[in-house]
């Protein structure tokens, strides 16, 4: 059976959640009490980004400044390329955003890799955001990744999922096989959602290696 993986980015794919990175460095104090709403369901992705950003402080080069500081998991190159040589497809899922993933992964040389994310918006008013992969009936999270899995997995494949946080938690239900860490894991456990714990895409790496080659 071929594998398609869909990877949570911020914290995944990074080492470091880079919104956060970013909105710990320039935001003025009040974010945080924001992201505690969120996490509670209290505010959709598009609200909170878009309260957060009444508290922000700092121009577009100084956000690509930080960006070019951003670390990838050790292995994920390694990852990627394993793949390629195994023809099996990788989706980006994010509930961040778009023109800091797709610089991050370009700085890597790995601008080809899909993404789905919101798009960060920037004009003479400020930065806000653009949700267009928005579950309306939802509307909790700005890119619906349990949407954009069940739209982009091909028939008679493994849907395989990593992912590290909030917005993750739908869409571990929908994977065949889910890869977690940290907030997640701790849902997975909490939910019984059957998960592989992991530290890094090595992990990933020799759970794949060790599949027999007509799984």
């Amino acid at each position: 059976m071929k594998q398609v993986f869909f990877l949570d980015f911020d914290g995944t794919v990074t080492k470091d959640d880079v919104v956060a990175t970013m909105v710990k460095k320039f935001c003025r104090p009040g974010w945080k009490e924001l992201n505690d709403q969120w996490e509670r369901g209290e505010l959709s992705t598009e609200q909170v980004a878009n309260k957060t950003f009444q508290l922000f402080d700092a121009t577009i080069t100084d956000i690509y400044r930080l960006l070019d500081t951003i670390e990838l998991d050790d292995y994920f190159a390694d990852f990627v390329q394993l793949c390629n040589d195994k023809n099996y497809s990788i989706y980006i899922l994010s509930d961040g955003y778009g023109l800091l993933i797709k610089y991050i992964l370009q700085r890597h040389g790995l601008g080809d890799l899909v993404v789905y994310a919101n798009e960060l918006v920037a004009d003479n008013s400020g930065y806000s955001i653009s949700c267009t992969h928005l579950n309306d009936q939802c509307g909790k999270c700005g890119t619906c990744k349990k949407t954009l899995l069940h739209k982009l997995k091909e028939k008679s494949t493994l849907a395989v999922y990593a992912g590290d946080g909030y917005s993750d938690t739908c869409v571990c239900h929908e994977a065949d096989v889910v890869f977690a860490k940290n907030s997640l894991l701790s849902y997975c456990q909490d939910k019984n959602v059957p998960a592989i714990p992991y530290t890094s895409f090595k992990d990933i790496i020799q759970w794949i290696k060790k599949r027999p080659t007509n799984c």
